[in-house]
């Protein structure tokens, strides 16, 4: 007896591996992108109140109704089309299971998709689970900038879609306005189809403002946007994603929701309705807040020899370790984090996992920071102590 060939070409999750090595040795979890704070108590009531009320059973299969209404209300004018909740609009479980979806509704077996890497751990194994190939489309360091000759050069006869991740994990890159140019230019003259994930949105940093892909005239009818409530709500394990598709593409994006998971949990979705009604200095206070942990993570770092990638977005960095002086910088990526795990007490992700050549992450590790200041400060004094 064995596994199907699919499931021998991807691995389980660095990331949650790390994780429970975390919890078994009892280091300060830098590694795996969760807060170690409560959401705004006002959905945590919300969420006590829809269970209360009945709100216990199946809802429609691609969302609660006033769920999707709001969502719809809300990044119609982000996106530069009407969305339909009855059309274009599914509540999936996560952002997780929305890239999954949105590549089954496009990818046929022996298509190739394009991937940014660094990437998320799920994006490979979402191609690979539709029978498509995934094709590395590498950003360099140290300034990891979209290269259109790079990116251009990776299409060919078997391209069907393109997917990338703004702000991006883990490199903190927001895109600007020539690679975002560069991209376009290669999903129109390709007949592409554009898959963005876009969970961090709200996260982001010097005055930055996040501006969908979508949003251009030449990729709306093209993009799928993949987004969620877990990262801007600190209710990651809450399980909300949301995908808005095209009028081409939507009736495929629901059917393979509706045989993966019937519907998202229903008490939370009702819940989500209360956190998009969130005043908008709700989201000031979360870009400040987010900001003085980005800084504060980073003076450690810089203290300690690490040399850090400044993010624009999102919540991590990366870091390389190799100028550090001990012994252990001269480990690959895995036995480093494992030795910041088990002797340092801060739990890491190697960038090898990022890659699908592992080689092309060597030397550096990401560190994920939404966590309580007085977290980050635990963990940067025992960085500290490496010296």
């Amino acid at each position: 007896m064995k596994p199907s060939n699919r499931i021998n070409q991807f691995g389980e999750s660095i990331i949650r591996e790390m994780t429970r090595h975390a919890h078994e040795h009892g280091a300060i979890n830098l590694s795996q992108g969760y807060p170690d704070f409560d959401p705004p108590q006002v959905i945590v009531d919300a969420a006590v109140a829809a269970i209360r009320g009945g709100e216990n059973q199946y809802t429609v299969t691609w969302g609660y109704p006033p769920l999707r209404a709001r969502l719809a209300e809300l990044y119609t004018p982000k996106l530069g089309r009407t969305l339909d909740p009855d059309v274009h609009v599914t509540v999936t479980c996560g952002v997780t299971e929305g890239i999954v979806v949105a590549m089954q509704a496009v990818a046929n077996p022996g298509d190739e998709v394009l991937v940014l890497e660094p990437a998320h751990e799920n994006f490979r194994p979402a191609a690979i689970m539709a029978g498509a190939r995934a094709v590395p489309v590498p950003l360099t360091a140290p300034d990891y900038r979209l290269d259109y000759e790079m990116l251009a050069s990776r299409v060919t006869a078997q391209t069907r879609a393109l997917l990338i991740n703004t702000p991006h994990n883990p490199t903190g890159r927001v895109f600007d306005e020539a690679e975002m140019a560069a991209l376009i230019e290669v999903v129109t003259a390709n007949d592409l189809v554009l898959i963005t994930d876009e969970i961090y949105e709200h996260i982001l940093y010097d005055g930055r403002v996040h501006v969908s892909p979508a949003l251009h005239p030449a990729l709306r009818d093209r993009t799928i946007v993949v987004g969620g409530l877990s990262k801007t709500f600190a209710i990651t394990g809450w399980r909300l994603g949301f995908v808005f598709a095209p009028d081409a593409l939507a009736s495929g994006v629901r059917r393979m929701h509706d045989y993966i998971t019937i519907c998202a949990p229903t008490p939370l979705q009702a819940a989500a309705v209360a956190a998009l009604d969130l005043p908008e200095s709700y989201y000031t206070e979360l870009t400040e807040s987010y900001q003085q942990r980005r800084d504060t993570l980073l003076e450690y770092l810089a203290e300690a020899d690490f040399r850090a990638l400044t993010p624009e977005g999102a919540y991590y960095t990366i870091a390389d370790y190799r100028g550090l002086s001990v012994p252990q910088a001269r480990l690959n990526g895995m036995d480093f984090a494992m030795w910041m795990t088990r002797d340092v007490g801060v739990a890491v992700v190697p960038m090898s996992s990022f890659y699908s050549d592992p080689s092309l992450g060597e030397g550096s590790v990401r560190f994920a920071f939404p966590k309580k200041l007085e977290t980050l400060r635990m963990a940067g004094e025992r960085l500290l102590a490496i010296r």
